[in-house]
């Protein structure tokens, strides 16, 4: 899907002349409002800004100042993927 807005020239000049690519920039901003509202994962951040791997979609998220959201139930499914890890010994006890 295209959209498209209307701008002054002289407003388009001086936005560009500050921030290049006004596409890309309006993409990212509407990209990070997004994840910011809980609508998109980390992951599809990544996936619509071209970014090829999560740990760099982390890296662009928290270089624009915004914390992963990571909630009680995330912590639990980590601990239980790691607990069965371990018990199919692909990982270690401490």
């Amino acid at each position: 899907m295209d959209i498209t807005i209307s701008l002054p020239d002289k407003i388009v000049s001086s936005l560009k002349e500050n921030w290049g690519d006004l596409e890309e920039r309006l993409l990212e901003a509407i990209v990070l409002d997004a994840y910011k509202e809980g609508l998109i994962s980390a992951g599809k951040v990544g996936e619509l800004l071209g970014i090829p791997t999560r740990l760099e979609a982390d890296a662009f998220l928290k270089s624009k100042g915004i914390h992963l959201t990571y909630s009680e139930a995330d912590f639990e499914a980590d601990r239980q993927t790691h607990e069965e890890l371990r018990r199919e010994g692909k990982l270690k006890a401490l």
